[in-house]
């Protein structure tokens, strides 16, 4: 068996697993990279500093839309004076700059000094060596995507998982390697180094998983098929090796090999594939710190080539000096002594990736292909967009329209692609077509009676490009399968027709296209073909280029013959950057308000405000001003639709206008009634069918007639003493948790998934309540807090969220006994205690309030049922002002494993479901659950804040989160249901994630040392409650794993952490 490709089963990536995984690890390096760590520097290679200007705006963009950390440096680097030296030679001269920027940034006095001399050199190779650098290979033309080099192919559009978050800006191919990018930042751990990427590429796998050697390079490979890898770069490696992590030493590298290279070089594996460079590259330690020294010291090198007009690659000269087999190829090379001077003494590793899924942009056709291929169900065919009714176009269903704006009377084919485009009436548009930038004016006003038409033909491409120098734009077309680089005499083609039949059938000559004089292959990428005329001219020509035009073809003829003309080769050089980015800016911003003003003019404010605002505020000089005037809408608004509309979402919408125009202190007034609006929902929602002033204050009780009243009301003339006491479990939930909680189950449906259980062998809830003589309420807790309530006027919200008897005293008011003089003549002692740790995540809070609720009306004969009590505490929850959902109080109340389901309406209906758990299902959760508590305190109302702000604001990806849980809660349900406890291992991992995609500071570095060092013992684990500390539930792989990660647990003093003994509580 060969040892470079271990047998095994194989299946590629889950592209939409893999990516949700990779975005959400990079949305938590962003906002928490403490947690995840994030990359020091962001670098990408650009062609000329025209296009570097561009990537600059976008990686501003990038930090904008909270794609890269705040923290992390961006950088675009031009090959030097714009003359091509090659992307090896571009790798020294990204890194060189990066340095210099390092120590421009640091000041005149840092240590990162010029590389001057000896001493210099070294403070800034140390220095360098030490960061974490992503580079991105971005630069060159893009001749097979022409209408994507404008732009850069790397930020081509890509809506793969934008339904998941469809109020925000269409994903870019650079966002998604960005997902990806940040995984592997987290294979680097604590070593400095550099992950170079290609910008046509997208490599769907987990790269949080590559085993990456130190001190050295690493190439990352795929196994593939010869006639694939025939037309690639093909890493040998060695038979020996660590086969486990399939890291094998690399041996030899092959460009584009025959079978019989391949076979001479013993390349093909045993399965008869072999290994493709994927163009992954990873240097670290002391191979990363060599390559900062020949790249701090690369000027010189780099002059030379450029006299010389030569280039030095990446993938073929500056790996080879890391692969002893390349060295005497390699010296014969431009600059080839020098790098394995330099380099050399290192060796390079393949880390061979096999489910890696190779997602390649080389072509306009590879681009639709993965828009409407396979892995279409990722595609969002309709983001930031506005189109008529069908009944006024005709758009194809599986048309993909991104960023654009179509008017009436329009067509557009299959699977086409519209992006960052106006399309005005009368444009047919045919299948398998791209159109980018298009901006077409509306001349419907005018009211001509020949109105204009233009139609694209399938399977072709139309752009448009701005140039320096030039008030207008060019317009620019080709066929989709056009080839720029094949020249006129090898049959290449132009709109899909070979050149020489093109030029017979419209009557033009070579000398029309290309110069007499010179020694270029006469080809699309250098044809003079395309005029600079009026943009209706410009279109009336296009036609006539693309043979669809029989009348006037003499006219058109003439026209473009005596128009100014350019070739996509001059194109690239003049394309004025700012004013494309200036319009895309505008057009955006445009359409976002668009989308915002039928949200509020029309609906129900379903769309994401804030995130629209944030593209809206893009227009400097307009941005404003269109907010305000959202502003001023917004009484009517809730005028309107006061019957359907919570108060709590509009008055959110106001905050996040307000903020978008810069009016603070208004925002934050707005802010409280926001609050006020959400509890008085709830309580609503909860409070129906109970007295009406059960949470007022009661007035002062008139001393009564008669000494003793029964709690009945009625006069006796002896004291009956009464003891009442209730203890309850506490609960751990398994998943469903954020959709019981208010707002959510007030609009929503919410399931949780949850169980009861004791503590050490006891009910560690609970609370004694008796009777006495001397009138007035006296508290007292485990703590060693009393008090003693004489007035009952005094018991009124809100409290003091310092007061550590509110709690008891919301569970007075919500039971009505304080309202119908049940004390006038005797006195409550109520005595409670938790013995759980603060801060548990146990739902300790809300159980000891049910346990108080339930006890006070036991002693006053009330409605005890648990359905009851479940409600109440909801109504007591919104008087303490901690808010909360109905799980915890839920799971104290009802024994064992439940599965409960909410509905919305008034009253707020709860179903429980208890779940009739089988002896062997008890006795294998008890012996593999591990609850332990990790002794970080929590506190859930900080997090809970965070995440009802982020739904009453419709965060997408949050609402699509807690959507999720509660079908997960579903699930689970029916994996316990079948003893699969597996199962319900990977519920719990994937709840966990979706936990901290809802707030990222639900977990911190020292629990997620604790599950890094429990994840080899474990089928799943989570923090129970909201997270942010307290008790963790560690589900083990089987009885034995349970017990060896106890016993390291309890022994590493890294954890100080206890272990509990618990017990499914059973019994009521």
């Amino acid at each position: 068996m060969d040892p470079r490709f271990p047998r095994k089963t194989e299946h590629k990536s889950d592209v939409a697993a893999v990516l949700r995984k990779s975005w959400y690890r990079l949305r938590l390096s962003v906002r928490h990279p403490s947690r995840a760590a994030t990359w020091d520097a962001i670098v990408l290679t650009a062609a000329s500093p025209e296009q570097a200007e561009l990537y600059h705006w976008q990686l501003n963009r990038a930090k904008r839309m909270g794609r890269i950390a705040p923290s992390t440096v961006t950088l675009a680097v031009p090959d030097p004076l714009g003359q091509r030296i090659g992307s090896g030679a571009a790798t020294l001269h990204a890194i060189h700059s990066l340095a210099l920027h390092f120590r421009s940034s640091r000041g005149p006095n840092s240590q990162v000094a010029d590389g001057g001399n000896d001493d210099d050199l070294q403070h800034m190779v140390s220095y360098i060596a030490k960061k974490h650098i992503l580079l991105l290979h971005a630069g060159g033309d893009s001749k097979r995507v022409p209408w994507a080099n404008p732009m850069g192919k790397v930020f081509l559009p890509l809506p793969f998982l934008a339904a998941d978050d469809p109020d925000g800006p269409v994903p870019l191919l650079f966002d998604h390697i960005l997902a990806i990018a940040s995984c592997a930042r987290q294979a680097f751990k604590n070593e400095g180094g550099m992950f170079t990427m290609t910008g046509d590429v997208l490599p769907c796998f987990d790269a949080s998983n590559m085993v990456l050697p130190e001190d050295t390079s690493c190439i990352i490979t795929v196994p593939i098929t010869l006639d694939i890898a025939s037309n690639h770069g093909v890493v040998v490696a060695s038979k020996s090796g660590n086969g486990e992590n399939n890291v094998n030493l690399v041996d030899n590298l092959l460009q584009k090999p025959s079978v019989e290279d391949l076979v001479k070089n013993n390349a093909i594996l045993d399965d008869g594939r072999a290994l493709l460079d994927t163009g992954l590259i990873a240097v670290r330690g002391l191979g990363w710190e060599e390559l900062v020294r020949l790249a701090c010291s690369c000027q010189p090198m780099i002059s030379n080539l450029m006299r010389n007009k030569k280039e030095m690659s990446l993938y073929e000269d500056l790996v080879a000096a890391w692969v002893p087999a390349k060295h005497d190829w390699l010296r014969l090379r431009p600059l080839g002594e020098e790098l394995v001077s330099k380099l050399g003494k290192q060796k390079m590793y393949s880390c061979c990736a096999h489910d890696l899924s190779f997602l390649h942009f080389g072509t306009s056709s590879e681009v639709l292909d993965h828009l409407s291929g396979a892995g279409s169900g990722l595609v969002s065919r309709r983001h930031l967009y506005s189109i008529p009714a069908t009944t006024l176009s005709d758009i194809a269903a599986s048309a993909v329209i991104l960023a654009s704006k179509i008017a009436p009377a329009v067509s557009i084919g299959e699977d086409s692609l519209i992006y960052d485009s106006t399309i005005s009436s009368g444009i047919q548009i045919g299948s398998l077509s791209i159109v980018v930038g298009i901006n077409v004016p509306d001349i419907s006003h005018q009211g001509t009676d020949n109105p204009f038409r233009f139609i694209l033909p399938d399977r072709h491409c139309l752009w448009e490009v701005p140039l320096v120098e030039f008030t207008g734009r060019v317009i620019v077309y080709c066929g989709l399968h056009d080839n720029p680089k094949i020249s006129l005499s090898k049959d290449g083609t132009f709109c899909g027709k070979p050149w020489r039949k093109l030029l017979y059938d419209l009557g033009i000559e070579e000398n029309d296209l290309w110069s007499s004089t010179g020694n270029q292959e006469k080809c699309l990428w250098n044809a003079k073909i395309f005029p600079i005329l009026s943009y209706f001219d410009m279109l009336s020509v296009a036609t006539w280029l693309m043979g669809l035009s029989d009348k006037k073809s003499e006219e058109l003829r003439l026209l473009w013959r005596s128009s100014s003309r350019v070739s996509l080769e001059e194109l690239h050089k003049s394309i004025d950057f700012s004013k494309m980015c200036t319009g895309s800016i505008n057009h955006q911003a445009d359409l976002a308000a668009g989308i915002a003003r039928a949200c509020i003019s029309y609906g129900m404010l379903g769309c994401n405000l804030d995130r629209l605002c944030e593209e809206i505020l893009q227009m400097e000089n307009e941005g404003v001003k269109i907010c305000n005037d959202f502003l001023e809408l917004c009484p009517t608004l809730l005028e309107q639709n006061c019957k359907i509309l919570p108060k709590s979402r509009a008055y959110q919408v106001q905050v996040d206008l307000l903020r978008a125009c810069s009016n603070e202190i208004a925002a934050c007034k707005m802010e409280n009634k926001v609050w006020a609006a959400v509890a008085d929902e709830t309580a609503s929602a909860v409070k129906y069918g109970f007295k009406e002033h059960l949470s007022d204050a009661p007035i002062k009780i008139p001393t009564p007639t008669c000494k003793n009243i029964k709690f009945n009301g009625s006069v006796d003339d002896y004291f009956h003493p009464r003891r009442v006491k209730v203890e309850l479990p506490v609960r751990v939930d398994f998943v469903g948790g954020w959709s019981d909680t208010p707002p959510w189950s007030l609009e929503r449906a919410g399931h949780v998934l949850n169980m009861a259980i004791s503590l050490e062998g006891s009910l560690p809830i609970g609370t004694i309540i008796e009777t006495t003589k001397p009138t007035g309420v006296f508290v007292s807790d485990d703590a060693g807090n009393e008090l003693h309530i004489d007035d009952f006027t005094s018991i009124a919200t809100p409290f003091d969220h310092s007061d550590p008897f509110r709690l008891v005293k919301s569970a007075l008011l919500v039971t009505g006994i304080i309202h119908e003089n049940v004390l006038a003549s005797v006195g409550l002692k109520i005595t409670t205690w938790a013995h759980v740790p603060r801060g548990s995540g146990l739902g300790t809070s809300s159980i000891l309030a049910a346990a108080v609720v339930k006890a006070l009306l036991q002693i006053t004969d009330g409605d005890e049922s648990n359905e009851n009590v479940a409600r109440l505490v909801l109504v007591l929850e919104q008087l303490m002002g901690t808010g909360g959902g109905w799980q915890d109080q839920i799971g104290g109340l009802y024994p064992g494993i439940k599965f409960t389901a909410s509905f919305p309406g008034i009253p707020l209906r709860l179903q429980v479901t208890p779940l009739l758990a089988s002896p062997p299902l008890v006795s294998e959760l008890q012996q593999r659950l591990l609850v332990v508590f990790t002794g970080q305190v929590r506190l859930a109302h900080q997090v809970l804040q965070k995440v009802v702000i982020r739904y009453l604001r419709r965060d997408n990806l949050l609402v699509s989160s807690i959507k999720r849980l509660a079908e997960l809660a579903k699930i689970g349900r029916e994996a316990l249901m079948n003893c699969d406890i597996d199962n319900l291992g990977d519920i719990m991992l994937e709840a966990w994630r979706l936990h901290q995609e809802l707030d990222p500071y639900c977990s911190n570095e020292f629990v997620d040392k604790l599950f890094e060092f429990a994840h080899p013992f474990c089928s799943g684990y989570k923090l129970v409650g909201a997270g942010g500390g307290g008790f963790a539930l560690l589900l083990a792989k089987d009885d034995e794993h349970a017990k060896r990660l106890t016993h390291l647990l309890e022994k590493d003093s890294n954890f100080d952490v206890k272990v509990y003994k618990w017990n499914i509580f059973l019994d009521k």
